[in-house]
């Protein structure tokens, strides 16, 4: 992968490379980003560089048969290692060498894909995926035999934070002292969910959003865009340029969400005295409860956006909100006065515990009923 494929970061691309040319490779590594923010692109641009000898920006000018391999990511000291799950071909210890062909599909057409986008290309919405102790033992075992080209030998784990504590104790003692010429590259969204004995041996490396111009620039570049479509993309993508592409295809789950969003804000706020609307708040809590945990898990999240972007709304913070809802008769701006001080924190609060419970397997209906019925007295609390 060149480095002109990554966008912007560009001070991040000339700190790695510089530590390359001045044999200076830290031997763990952490790359924290948001997502969209090309934090996996730019590990494996790295990779490139590293095992390939390259010498100049572009990531070319070292082994021509080296980069080539790295067109299909197929080079045999690159290794990877990200969360999975049983499926209907892998009924029982899933680790990512079973599913080397639909990762390369991922990095091919989603390079920037999150990972709601590799669990469907997994079939696998309905599960939560993890790297977990079968996993740890085969990065031990592959990182135990030599390189194949006498060289580095790089093991590149994405989504770091979903590793499990059984996983991370065995990979303790490796990532800490690994053989001679072995890199790890851990790639994470959530910096804090990573233990600390596995965070503090890897030197980290921040990621910042990426700035509205270079998503204009790569979209009208890659979708011949106008620049007018292309600006107002870029300000509602925020930064992040995988959702940015789902809104040139309209295949942005943020869609459905919205619509349950909207659903669920406006049954709640007739539930006031209306036992009709509570059965409709009941409803759409067994509607969301047959989607997948994951499903659940980022729509959640959504829902704490579109609270914080009616906040700033409503704090006259406009440069600041990147939200245009679609949904026919609802305005963010009619919304946003009932959200302020004396809400936000409790709402918040819920939510985020709703999160904690149904990724601890809780029952998804029941903690969505709860955090309705909790919703209909807080969206009617008083600014104070």
């Amino acid at each position: 992968m060149q480095f002109s494929t990554v966008l912007g970061q560009e001070h991040l691309k000339n700190h790695l490379t510089q530590s390359v040319d001045n044999g200076r490779i830290p031997h763990a590594q952490l790359f924290v980003g948001p997502e969209g923010s090309g934090t996996l692109s730019m590990a494996i641009a790295y990779a490139q560089y590293i095992l390939c000898g390259n010498k100049n920006s572009e990531n070319t000018g070292g082994n021509e048969s080296c980069n080539l391999k790295f067109q299909n990511f197929g080079h045999p000291d690159l290794h990877f290692a990200f969360p999975v799950a049983t499926t209907e071909k892998i009924k029982k210890h899933p680790v990512s060498s079973h599913f080397m062909e639909e990762w390369r599909q991922l990095l091919k057409e989603q390079p920037y894909g999150n990972l709601f986008d590799w669990y469907r290309i997994l079939g696998i919405e309905n599960k939560q995926g993890q790297i977990g102790v079968d996993e740890a033992l085969n990065i031990v075992k592959a990182l135990s035999l030599k390189s194949y080209e006498g060289g580095y030998k790089i093991m590149l784990i994405w989504m770091a934070e979903k590793m499990n504590t059984s996983a991370a104790n065995k990979l303790l003692k490796l990532i800490e002292e690994p053989p001679a010429k072995t890199v790890f590259i851990l790639i994470a969204e959530d910096e804090a969910q990573i233990i600390n004995t596995i965070r503090s041996r890897c030197q980290v490396l921040h990621f910042p959003p990426l700035a509205e111009a270079v998503i204009i620039e790569a979209l009208q570049k890659n979708y011949q865009l106008d620049e007018a479509t292309a600006t107002k993309i870029a300000h509602q993508s925020n930064g992040n340029y995988n959702k940015a592409c789902d809104l040139v295809y309209q295949d942005s789950e943020d869609l459905q969400f919205e619509e349950w969003f909207v659903f669920w804000i406006r049954s709640a706020f007739k539930a006031k005295g209306n036992k009709t609307a509570i059965h409709d708040l009941i409803s759409w809590s067994e509607q969301i409860a047959k989607t997948g945990r994951e499903t659940q898990k980022q729509f959640l999240q959504f829902c704490l956006d579109f609270f914080r972007q009616a906040l700033l709304m409503n704090y006259n913070a406009d440069a600041l909100v990147f939200m245009e809802p679609k949904t026919k008769n609802f305005k963010l701006e009619n919304f946003a006065p009932f959200i302020h001080e004396g809400n936000i924190m409790d709402i918040s609060n819920e939510l985020e515990d709703a999160i904690y419970h149904i990724e601890r397997n809780g029952n998804s209906k029941i903690i969505l009923t709860d955090l309705s019925i909790k919703l209909t007295r807080l969206l009617h609390k008083k600014a104070s």
